[in-house]
C-alpha cells in the first residue's frame, strides 16, 4: 500500500524563482571541460539557475560514451563557483552519491532504468540519508506507477524532503513520432495522488528530437506540471550523446518565451462562479454513473450465477470482443475516443469478470 510521503515544495528548495516553469537545463553529457562552462554561461545568460550534466551515462552497449565520470564532478563545482548556478547530475550507485556529496553537487537526479530496480533504490537512499539534497526521480521505463511510488518512498524513509519527479515517458515498441510514449496518463494519475510533489517534464527524453519540444513543453505546462528539464548544448550537432533532441541555450531561451502558462486557479468572480457551477453538474453526473455501474455489476452478478448453475466459463472472449466493438463505433458517433472508451470499457470488463468469479468461488 502507498504510503503518505513528507514533502517540503520545490519553491521552498531556494533553487527555483518564480514564475513558472522551473527549468533545469544543460547537456546530456559532461565532454569536456570546455563544453560545460560555454554552455553554463549561455545558460546563466538567459537566467537559468540551475545546470544538469551527466557524468556517468548508463548506455546500452559497451564501448559507447558512457560519461567522463569522477573528473566531470570538478567541472560541475567550477560552474558552481564563478556563475553561481546550481549543479545536479544523474546518480545510479552509493559510489555516484558519494562523489557528488564530496564535490558539493547541489541536486541529484535519478535515472529511469534506475527507478526500476528497487535493490539500487535501496543502495541509493542508504547513502543519501543523513544529507540534505534534493532528489528528483525519472519513471522508471515502463509504465508502472507502483514502481515509481515505491522508489519515491524508499527515499522519502531515508529523511529526504525535498523530493520531486521527472516524467520523461515509457518505452515503446509502437509507430510514434516521439522517441519515448509520452504517456500523460500516469503522470496525471501520480500528480493526482501527490499533489504536492514538486513535478518537472523531460520534453527532450520524450521527444528524441529537437522539432517536438515546445508542443510538449506546453502540454507539461497545460497539465499544470511545475518545470522543464532541457537538455542544451553548446553546440548540439557535435554532442557525443542525444545530440538530435538537444539545443543551445539560445533556442531555450526561445522555447520558454513561447510557452502559455496556465494559472492552477482565477481569483475573476465570474470564473469561480462559472466553475463552480459546472463542477456541480459533473459531481450530479458521476453519482449517476455510480448508481448505473452498481445495476450493471447487480446484472453481472446474475449472468455469474447462471453461468455457475450451466456449468459456463466466466471469460467470454467473444462476446467481449463484440461488446468492446459497439461501444467504440457508439462511442464515435458521441464524439468520444477509441482509447477513453477502451480504458472504461476495459476497466468495467473486468470488475464484471471479478464479481462472477466471487459466484463461482462461493
Amino acid at each position: 500500500m502507498a504510503q503518505e510521503l513528507d514533502l517540503i515544495p520545490g519553491t521552498e528548495w531556494g533553487f527555483f524563482t518564480p514564475p513558472r516553469p522551473m527549468c533545469i537545463a544543460g547537456p546530456c553529457s559532461a565532454e569536456t571541460e570546455e563544453q560545460v562552462m560555454e554552455t553554463a554561461r549561455g545558460l546563466h545568460a538567459i537566467g537559468i539557475h540551475v545546470f544538469r550534466a551527466g557524468i556517468w551515462k548508463p548506455r546500452t552497449h559497451p564501448g559507447s560514451f558512457e560519461g567522463v565520470g569522477t573528473p566531470g564532478l570538478r567541472w560541475l563545482r567550477r560552474v558552481k563557483e564563478e556563475l553561481g548556478m546550481k549543479v545536479c547530475t544523474e546518480v545510479a550507485s552509493e559510489k555516484h552519491v558519494l562523489g557528488c556529496v564530496k564535490y558539493g553537487v547541489d541536486m541529484v537526479w535519478i535515472g529511469a532504468r534506475t527507478s526500476a530496480n528497487p535493490f539500487l533504490m535501496q543502495e541509493i537512499a542508504d547513502a543519501l540519508e543523513g544529507t540534505d539534497i534534493p532528489v528528483l526521480v525519472k519513471n522508471p521505463v515502463n509504465p508502472d506507477l507502483d514502481l515509481w511510488i515505491g522508489a519515491l518512498e524508499r527515499l522519502n524513509r531515508a529523511g529526504i524532503r525535498r523530493l520531486g519527479v521527472i516524467h520523461r515517458g515509457f518505452s515503446t515498441s509502437a509507430a510514434i513520432p516521439y522517441r519515448n510514449d509520452p504517456g500523460w496518463k500516469l503522470a496525471i494519475e501520480l500528480r493526482t495522488r501527490y499533489p504536492q510533489m514538486t513535478f518537472f517534464a523531460d520534453p527532450s527524453h520524450i521527444a528524441g528530437g529537437r522539432s517536438y519540444l515546445q508542443e510538449l513543453s506546453q502540454r507539461a505546462m497545460d497539465l499544470g506540471l511545475d518545470g522543464l528539464m532541457v537538455e542544451c548544448h553548446c553546440n548540439p550537432s557535435c554532442a557525443w550523446s542525444d545530440a538530435r533532441q538537444q539545443i543551445t541555450p539560445a533556442a531555450l531561451k526561445d522555447l520558454l518565451e513561447s510557452l502559455v502558462i496556465r494559472e492552477t486557479t482565477s481569483d475573476n468572480v465570474d470564473y469561480r462562479e462559472g466553475i463552480g457551477a459546472l463542477r456541480a453538474r459533473i459531481d450530479v453526473i458521476d453519482e449517476k454513473l455510480l448508481e448505473l455501474l452498481k445495476e450493471r455489476m447487480d446484472v453481472s452478478l446474475h449472468i455469474g450465477e447462471y453461468k455457475k448453475n450451466h456449468n459456463v466459463a466466466i471469460l467470454q472472449t467473444g462476446r467481449w470482443e463484440e461488446v468492446l466493438r459497439s461501444m467504440i463505433t457508439r462511442g464515435a458517433e458521441l464524439g468520444l475516443s477509441e482509447n477513453a472508451i477502451t480504458a472504461i470499457m476495459t476497466a468495467i470488463h473486468d470488475e464484471s469478470v471479478r464479481v462472477q468469479n466471487t459466484i463461482l468461488e462461493s
